[in-house]
């Protein structure tokens, strides 16, 4: 009987210490969702079993984004493979401008640099349906079809009336009235629908941007201290 009580208390030590022998590994606590104050699938909150990517910069904090692999798959094959890869692991964010936005993905950290995982450049992916607003995930380019491994995040703020009145009258720029609202409530770039392709948008870690965005820079926009993407962990929500 003596016996029969020192396993157990023993077997009870090992629960407590070691929250149990062969239990399974706890999943990544999921950050908080309190930015989707956007309207349209674009601010949605990511679906279970949706994949995600975490964002981790050093001294800042993490950037959470979800994919529209629907409406630009290759732009986000291209992103998640080389997260995965480990290709981003230690680059920067090498372009940084306050209410504009946050750019990386560049191995030379000079802009000029970065492949496609096929090596080559591929084409844009348009929609009518998403939008660069505050927090869009999108490819940077050299121009039309030149598409490679950097990518900027929208840091803008709310968008005068102004702006968008003139975006439409003087640029025949098509702005809907969802997408009006959302640029003049949350915030974005208009003038640069479809010449950059979206393919994912925030969801969480914005005040970690916002912090990477006031960073101080030179004359080129380059900050005076490394911004390190120290990884891009590509998970399910």
């Amino acid at each position: 009987m003596k016996k029969h009580i020192i396993i157990m208390v023993l077997l009870l030590t090992c629960v407590a210490l070691f929250a149990g022998c062969g239990k399974k590994k706890e999943e990544p606590v999921k950050p908080e969702v309190k930015d989707l104050n956007g309207s349209g699938v674009q601010f949605e909150e990511p679906k279970k079993g949706e994949t995600v990517a975490e964002l981790v910069v050093k001294d800042y904090g993490s950037i959470y984004v979800k994919f529209f692999k629907d409406v630009a798959p290759k732009a986000v094959e291209n992103f998640t493979t080389h997260a995965k890869d480990g290709y981003y692991d230690g680059l920067t964010f090498h372009r940084v401008m306050d209410q504009f936005m946050i750019q990386g993905g560049d191995p030379t950290g000079t802009g000029m640099a970065g492949e496609s995982i096929w090596g080559s450049e591929f084409e844009d992916e348009f929609s009518d349906d998403l939008f660069p607003y505050r927090g869009a995930l999108c490819m940077a380019n050299a121009g039309p079809g030149t598409n490679g491994s950097q990518f900027f995040l929208v840091q803008a703020g709310p968008v005068q009336e102004e702006l968008l009145t003139q975006l439409e009258t003087e640029y025949k720029i098509i702005i809907p009235d969802e997408a009006r609202m959302n640029y003049l409530q949350v915030g974005g770039t208009p003038w640069l629908h479809n010449a950059h392709t979206v393919f994912g948008q925030m969801y969480a870690g914005y005040d970690v941007m916002d912090k990477i965005a006031a960073t101080e820079t030179d004359a080129n926009n380059k900050p005076l201290k490394d911004v390190i993407i120290e990884k891009i962990n590509i998970t399910e929500y």
